[in-house]
């Protein structure tokens, strides 16, 4: 199983406790690469990092970005040329990994992915969950926004066809996207992936492989009580831990935070050396 982690220095205690609940509930997965596409993670951290996912069982195949990629991107404090690292990962992956999965670090992994993972595409070239299905009006308001008919997906979980997607995703679509659209944009690369590659993406279950956090009792009250906390524990793959507030921060209130914090210490407590202090985390 192949999975495309991106992010900054900042990230590296919230990817390492999503990892840690990955093997936690994928023991049987012995042959996990990690990608990891980044621009300034300092090499020591990518160490360390690297012993952590060999400790894991995992091995961290780390992918600095060309800058050059990026020389006629739309750049600016909204628009970090780090966002369009995993809309344009089909195009920076290895030629010879034909299927990954990406992977938000704000996450906890809590049963299997290989069902998601041996998802058939039918034909499509990424697969993703739409949190919208809990309230229509929401969904309606983001095809009026952005001007398209399909659901509107999160991009914290996509299963790519890397085959197919290195024929459909090109820089210039990107970055022209960007740039003709910037007024809509509300969630950037969320956004730009749903104009350009929603009627391309295959939807999958959000209770299953994207679960927000925020919404469990809309998740309750759409299952008429069957969702529940034992049955999500049971059932769902995938808590994301949507919105600003994390986790991580001390004043997070949620029936899943404890869950978190309990990840948390378990991954605190391996070797020193694989540790990064609660200080460093990021504040969004």
């Amino acid at each position: 199983m192949n999975l495309l982690l991106t992010l900054d220095e900042n990230y590296l205690l919230p990817c390492k406790v999503m990892l840690d609940s990955f093997f936690a509930s994928n023991s049987d997965e012995t042959d996990v690469t990690v990608y990891l596409l980044h621009s300034a993670i300092p090499a020591e951290k990518l160490e360390e990092l690297a012993d952590f996912c060999s400790g894991l069982g995992a091995e961290l195949k780390p992918v600095a970005v060309d800058a050059a990629l990026f020389e006629n991107a739309p750049t600016s404090r909204r628009y970090p040329k780090e966002m369009y690292y995993r809309l344009l990962s089909p195009l920076i992956l290895p030629r010879e990994t034909d299927r990954v999965l990406y992977l938000d670090p704000d996450m906890l992994i809590i049963n299997p992915l290989r069902p998601l993972w041996e998802t058939d595409l039918n034909g499509k070239t990424f697969a993703a969950a739409s949190h919208t299905g809990l309230t229509e009006m929401a969904n309606d308001i983001n095809n009026m926004r952005l001007d398209t008919e399909h659901e509107y997906f999160n991009s914290g979980v996509m299963l790519i066809d890397l085959n197919s997607a290195r024929k459909l995703v090109t820089s210039e679509a990107v970055f022209g996207c960007v740039s003709e659209h910037e007024r809509e944009l509300i969630l950037p690369d969320q956004d730009v992936f749903n104009i350009l590659y929603g009627d391309q993406t295959l939807p999958v279950e959000d209770v299953l492989w994207n679960y927000d956090v925020r919404n469990y009792s809309k998740y309750l009250i759409r299952s008429a009580g069957r969702h529940d906390l034992n049955w999500v524990m049971h059932n769902t793959a995938v808590l994301h831990f949507c919105g600003k507030n994390k986790p991580w921060h001390e004043d997070y209130k949620n029936p899943f935070g404890m869950l978190y914090l309990h990840y948390m210490n378990l991954t605190e407590r391996r070797p020193q050396s694989l540790r990064q202090s609660r200080k460093e985390l990021p504040l969004t």
